[in-house]
């Protein structure tokens, strides 16, 4: 790395709540395996104070991690997006130095965790939810073979956006209300807030037709939604762990596509870290 970049030596996980965050404990295991004297940090951030909070970061800072409910106005303020954040409007991932460049890892996030439990290849997917995460949700199975998607909101008017993002996937997209009738789907993927409780019928429903579910919240854990489903429920710690893999490639060498020097040791240890901080 040049000179300039080894300088570079703060980061830090950004959101509004952050103290659950587990993003610290990873990404410290991994610069322990790559050898990097790099500090990370979390810090109570909400969308009124973002902007001032990155405007005000030195020549110290060499990027964010950013969670709810900041992915959407750190997209507007990145000055270059990859593929991912462009498609879906969201940026979880800030890599600072020449400009703001803005990067969407949860999508590839998705893609691993999906593999990693045997939930990829679901040709019909529900997905709860139609926030930042159910757009990363939608490319992400739209990449791991889906035919079609149906969106779940509690206002349906915001899957307008999903629904022509669909378009963009070759993908259709219908959008209803929580309380429809419920069609049967091969996996349901949740992108509903931490501690999101549904009403009990409604969620016998969603079930009966639900296939497997993939829930993103992870602490705590089961949610109240993975609690009452009948079939498997996976939690959202891989796409927390396989996310966090493709940020530090970012932090480490400008792309979240080139593997970390001997990553399988730091995948194992950031595995470790995840563990031990549940």
């Amino acid at each position: 790395m040049p000179a300039a970049e080894v300088s570079r030596t703060r980061l830090a996980v950004w959101g509004d709540p952050i103290a659950h965050s587990k993003s610290p404990a990873l990404h410290a295991a991994a610069y322990d395996v790559l050898g990097l004297d790099w500090r990370y940090e979390r810090r109570r951030v909400d969308e009124t104070l973002f902007d001032e909070a990155l405007s005000a970061l030195d020549a110290q800072w060499r990027g964010l991690s950013l969670t709810m409910p900041l992915k959407e106005v750190a997209f507007r303020a990145a000055e270059e997006h990859d593929t991912h954040a462009e498609l879906t409007g969201a940026v979880n991932t800030v890599l600072l130095g020449d400009g703001i460049r803005g990067f969407n890892t949860d999508v590839g996030g998705i893609v691993d965790a999906l593999a990693e439990h045997d939930l990829a290849g679901a040709t019909r997917v529900r997905i709860l939810g139609a926030g930042a995460t159910a757009a990363s949700a939608l490319v992400a199975t739209a990449e791991s073979g889906a035919h079609e998607v149906e969106v779940r909101a509690r206002r349906p008017e915001r899957g307008a956006l999903l629904t022509a993002l669909g378009e963009r996937l070759g993908i259709p997209v219908s959008v209803t209300a929580f309380d429809g009738a419920a069609t049967d789907v091969d996996l349901t993927i949740a992108t509903l807030p931490s501690g999101t409780a549904l009403p009990e019928g409604m969620v016998e429903r969603l079930s009966e037709a639900g296939g497997a579910l993939f829930d993103a919240a992870y602490a705590p854990w089961p949610s109240a939604l993975a609690g009452a489903w009948h079939g498997t429920a996976v939690s959202g710690l891989g796409m927390l762990l396989h996310q966090a893999v493709r940020q530090i490639r970012i932090f480490h060498h400008g792309t979240p596509t080139e593997a970390l020097p001997d990553e399988p040791a730091v995948v194992d240890a950031m595995r470790a870290a995840l563990a031990d901080a549940s």
